[in-house]
């Protein structure tokens, strides 16, 4: 109980609710209230019990509930299984379907893949054939050009070659044979052919060996001219022999030489057929001058010969014989440069008339 004093006015207050509590009590159940102590924890324990009744029942109609629920829902379930086995069946109809259009067209790739790889190993025996034939390819072209250099190097040395036989057959064409062949010219009071002194003096004793090849040299040089002009001497044939060069007489013995060498010491002035050969290659320089002319009117040595050994220069009235055995041999040497003299006019005019 509270020990606070009760307002008139409060307690007035409870007092009417509870009698309002207690009848809404009374009216809910067949006990009137307020009871007392016992018969409330009576009517509490008859209260627990029937709410345990209440609460089973409770209870039991919460599981039925459950498996009214779980039986709708396995219904649920059911028609929904079937809806989808339904789908299932048709997605599987539809994938039968896929999965054997999608067979066909491996089978036509497994076979166009077949066909992929033959053309590929046909292609790969070909690209090995190119190779090969690449290979030999360049190998020919490698000869080809090699020889093609060595063709090109060979015609640059062929063309180097012709031009050089071009510019030395363009100077032996200017050149004259003869000119190049035998040269007249002197030294001091000498005349020389290729340089061997003609004659002797006093003062200079020419070598008698080279006398004798400048005589073997004017032996060559006008028989060469007489055979380019077409003469045949008469009287006398000339045989060139280097420093034993002689002449043939052709009159009385065929067998007959005049040497046109001599070995010299005093017996050369007794050598009657020195003298000879000397004369007979003067009588043949006088036949050459006459068919010279004869050919062109115009031409005439400067000097005159005549057969007995004789060679004149009339513009100093000068007369001088060929022959050593009846003359001094500084006449003898002039004799012969006069000689030399008109071996180079007979050369010249051969040079110039028949372009040798």
């Amino acid at each position: 109980m509270s020990n606070h004093p009760v307002d008139p006015v409060d307690g007035n207050k409870d007092l009417k609710l509870q009698i309002q509590l207690f009848d809404i009590l009374s009216d809910q159940s067949d006990i009137d209230h307020p009871l007392c102590e016992e018969c409330a924890d009576f009517v509490i324990k008859q209260m627990d019990h029937h709410l345990k009744i209440l609460e089973d029942e409770c209870a039991d109609y919460n599981e039925y509930l459950k498996q009214i629920d779980t039986t709708k829902q396995e219904t649920t379930a059911q028609a929904t299984d079937e809806e989808e086995i339904e789908e299932l069946r048709t997605q599987l109809k539809s994938m039968q379907l896929t999965q054997a259009s999608m067979i066909a067209e491996l089978k036509e790739l497994n076979k166009e893949q077949k066909r992929v790889e033959d053309d590929v190993e046909k292609n790969l025996n070909e690209l090995k054939r190119l190779k090969t034939d690449e290979d030999r390819y360049w190998h020919e072209y490698n000869n080809v050009k090699y020889n093609f250099f060595q063709c090109e190097e060979e015609q640059s040395t062929l063309e180097n070659k012709l031009r050089y036989a071009k510019t030395f057959y363009g100077k032996l064409k200017s050149t004259c044979v003869f000119n190049a062949t035998f040269h007249i010219w002197h030294s001091g009071d000498f005349a020389t052919i290729n340089g061997f002194r003609m004659g002797r003096l006093e003062s200079m004793q020419v070598d008698w060996n080279e006398i004798n090849a400048g005589w073997g040299q004017c032996a060559l040089l006008l028989s060469s001219l007489a055979n380019k002009i077409g003469l045949t001497f008469k009287r006398f044939k000339i045989v060139p022999y280097g420093n034993y060069s002689f002449i043939e007489s052709l009159e009385a013995d065929k067998s007959k030489q005049l040497p046109l060498y001599t070995s010299g010491g005093l017996k050369y002035y007794f050598n009657q057929k020195y003298d000879q050969a000397m004369v007979a290659f003067l009588d043949c320089l006088k036949q050459f001058n006459d068919e010279c002319h004869r050919q062109d009117e115009g031409f005439k040595l400067p000097y005159e010969m005549d057969l007995k050994g004789n060679i004149s220069d009339l513009q100093h009235n000068i007369k001088l014989s060929i022959k050593i055995s009846i003359n001094t041999e500084d006449k003898w040497t002039k004799a012969l440069k006069l000689m030399l003299t008109n071996l180079k006019w007979g050369l010249a005019f051969v040079s110039n008339k028949h372009h040798v």
